[in-house]
C-alpha cells in the first residue's frame, strides 16, 4: 500500500488520515474522518446539522452536495471550511471561507444548490413515494475543481428531503369540474382547509400543499390550467371554479370550518385576492409577489366579467443573458388606469399576508403590495401584514429550496427572469414560511377560552 505524505499526516485510504506526533516520531495515530448529518431523513423544510470529524487541526476542506431530480437533471453546491483545532467542522459553528456563499450558514449547501444545464427549476412532482437525495462528500481543498467529479470523495453520506410527512394522505379530486390533489394529515380531528394556488407554470403542482398537510393542514393543491382535461391556454379565469373549490374543502369532514385559507403566488395570488373579496368563505389569504389587478385575461364570475389591465410590450425588457424581465410591463396601463381598474380589496371580509420579494424582476411585486394596503387604509382597515424581503426574487418556496433565478416557460416561449440573491433569498423563504404558518393558523384555528 503506497502512502501520500501530507505536511505529517498520511493518506492510507479515504476516510483514514494517520499522524505522525512531533514529541514522539514513532507514534502513529490512527483518525477516520466522519460525516455525519442529523436527521438523515426528514423533510425538505426541516434543518439538517452536518458535522465533520477526524480531520487535521485546522484542515481546509471542500464540502460539496449534490442531487438528481425526477428526470435526471443535476444540481450541485459546493464550499470550503476550515477544521478547528479539534480536526472538526461543525456547520451550525464554522463560516464557509468561499464556494458558493460565505459566512455561517448551516444549510447553505442546500439553498445554493444550481442546475448543471441553465434555466432549470428543481421541481418535485411525485411527493408520496420517493424523496430527492442529496449526496453530500468530503474533499481535500488541494484538489483542482476539475479533478473533483474523477476523484472519490475522503467521505459521503446521502440524505433523504422528503416532501410529505408519515402518515399524510393523498386524495385525487376529480369531481365536477375540480381537478386536483387534496392533502390530509395524520391523525384523528378536523384540521385548518387550504387551497394551494401557483401561477403560470400550469399543471398540478404538489410539494407546497403536501408540505403544509405535513404541518396539520388539510391541503387542497389545485390545478386550474394545463392539466388533463382543463384548458391549456384558457381565454379568461372563471371564479366559479375556484368557489367550487372552497365549497368542496368545506364540505370534507376533516376540514375544520367556517372559513379557509389561501396560499397563492404571481397569478396564483391575482386569482386568490379575488376570491377573498368574493367568497366570504376565505378568512385568511397568503398573497406571494401577486398583482392587485387582473393579468392578461378577464375574470369571470357569476356571468359578470372584469377586464384585465393592459400590457405593455414596449416595457417588456430582454436583459444581457436574453431573460425577459415583465417588472415594468403594466406600469404605463397601472398609472393611466384609474381606482376602478384594481381588485377592490376592501370588500374582502378575512386577513391578508402579503409577502414580497424586493429583487422580483417578473413582477412589480413591492409595489403592488403597497399599493393593496394603502387601498385597505384608506378605508380604515387593519386586516392586513406586510413582508417585504430585500434581494429576495419571484420564486419564494418553503424553506432550504435553492434560488431558482431563471427558468423557461413553455407557454410564453420566453426564458424569464425571476431575479433573487442567493442568501437574502434564502432568509426570506425561511423567514416567511415560518410567517406563513403562524398566520394561518392564527385566523383558521378557533381559539378555545376557559371559562372559571
Amino acid at each position: 500500500m503506497s502512502l501520500r505524505k501530507q505536511k505529517n499526516s498520511f493518506c492510507l485510504y479515504p476516510g483514514l488520515t494517520t499522524n505522525i506526533t512531533e514529541n514522539h516520531p514513532r507514534c502513529l495515530i490512527v483518525t477516520m474522518i466522519q460525516l455525519t448529518a442529523t436527521p438523515a431523513s426528514a423533510l425538505v423544510d426541516e434543518p439538517v446539522h452536518i458535522h465533520a470529524t477526524g480531520l487535521s487541526p485546522f484542515q481546509v476542506v471542500i464540502l460539496q452536495a449534490s442531487l438528481a431530480d425526477e428526470n435526471g437533471n443535476l444540481f450541485h453546491s459546493q464550499a470550503y471550511y476550515k477544521a478547528n483545532e479539534a480536526g472538526e467542522v461543525d456547520l451550525q459553528q464554522a463560516p464557509s471561507l468561499g464556494g458558493d456563499y460565505i459566512g455561517v450558514h448551516p444549510m447553505g449547501l442546500f439553498w445554493s444548490l444550481k442546475p448543471e444545464k441553465f434555466l432549470m427549476k428543481l421541481v418535485k412532482r411525485d411527493v408520496m413515494n420517493s424523496p430527492f437525495l442529496v449526496q453530500i462528500k468530503l474533499y481535500d481543498s488541494n484538489l483542482e475543481l476539475t479533478d473533483i467529479a474523477t476523484t472519490a470523495p475522503k467521505v459521503s453520506l446521502t440524505l433523504e428531503r422528503w416532501y410529505v410527512a408519515p402518515g399524510v394522505k393523498r386524495i385525487q379530486v376529480r369531481e365536477g369540474h375540480l381537478r386536483g390533489a387534496l392533502f390530509l394529515p395524520p391523525g384523528e380531528g378536523c384540521f385548518p382547509g387550504i387551497i394551494d394556488l401557483f401561477g403560470g407554470i400550469g399543471g398540478l403542482i404538489e410539494y407546497r400543499a403536501s408540505l403544509l398537510a405535513s404541518r396539520g393542514f388539510a391541503s387542497l393543491a389545485l390545478a386550474y390550467f394545463n392539466y388533463e382535461d382543463l384548458p391549456a391556454q384558457p381565454e379568461k379565469t372563471e371564479l366559479d371554479y375556484f368557489e367550487e373549490a372552497v365549497n368542496f374543502l368545506l364540505r370534507h369532514p376533516k376540514v375544520l370550518g367556517p372559513g379557509i385559507g389561501i396560499v397563492s403566488i404571481s397569478k396564483g395570488a391575482e386569482i386568490g385576492l379575488s376570491m377573498a373579496i368574493h367568497l366570504k368563505q376565505v378568512t385568511a389569504t397568503v398573497l406571494i409577489n401577486g398583482p392587485n389587478f387582473i393579468l392578461r385575461i378577464p375574470q369571470v364570475y357569476h356571468g359578470q366579467i372584469s377586464k384585465p389591465l393592459a400590457f405593455s410590450p414596449q416595457s417588456l425588457f430582454i436583459n444581457a443573458l436574453g431573460l425577459a424581465e415583465f417588472q415594468h410591463s403594466f406600469e404605463e396601463a397601472r398609472c393611466e388606469a384609474s381606482e376602478t381598474s384594481l381588485l377592490p380589496i376592501e370588500k374582502a371580509q378575512g386577513h391578508f399576508l402579503f409577502i414580497v420579494g424586493e429583487d422580483d424582476k417578473n413582477l412589480n411585486s413591492k409595489v403592488y403590495a403597497e399599493r393593496a394596503t394603502q387601498q385597505l387604509s384608506r378605508y380604515r382597515k387593519n386586516n392586513w401584514t406586510l413582508l417585504s424581503y430585500p434581494g429576495a426574487g419571484h420564486l419564494l418556496e418553503p424553506p432550504y429550496s435553492p434560488l431558482c433565478c431563471a427558468s423557461k416557460i413553455s407557454s410564453l416561449y420566453l426564458s424569464i427572469h425571476w431575479g433573487g440573491e442567493t442568501t437574502p433569498h434564502a432568509a426570506a423563504q425561511e423567514h416567511s414560511w415560518k410567517e406563513i404558518q403562524k398566520f394561518l393558523r392564527k385566523h383558521l384555528v378557533p381559539v378555545v377560552t376557559s371559562q372559571l
